[in-house]
C-alpha cells in the first residue's frame, strides 16, 4: 500500500503543478502529450483517481489526521 501511496502522491503534485503552469496560460501535460490526445486523458484520469483515493485513504495514512494524540 505504500507504493500506491507514492505513486497517488506523485500524480497529485503532477496535477498540481500542471494548475499552476495553466493558470499562467501553460498547460505542461498538453506540451507533452499534445492536447487532447489520449495520453494527456490517461494522465487527466490518473491523477484524478489519485485525488479521489487519497481523499478516501488520508485520514488513516496521514500522522496528522489518523487521531492518534499528539
Amino acid at each position: 500500500m505504500k507504493a500506491l501511496h507514492m505513486v497517488t502522491f506523485i500524480l497529485l503534485a503532477v496535477g498540481g503543478l500542471n494548475w499552476l503552469l495553466v493558470a499562467f496560460g501553460w498547460n505542461l501535460v498538453d506540451a507533452i502529450f499534445g492536447a487532447g490526445s489520449t495520453l494527456s486523458m490517461i494522465v487527466y484520469v490518473l491523477v484524478g483517481l489519485s485525488a479521489i483515493y487519497e481523499i478516501v485513504t488520508h485520514k488513516k495514512n496521514c500522522r496528522m489526521c489518523g487521531g492518534s494524540s499528539m
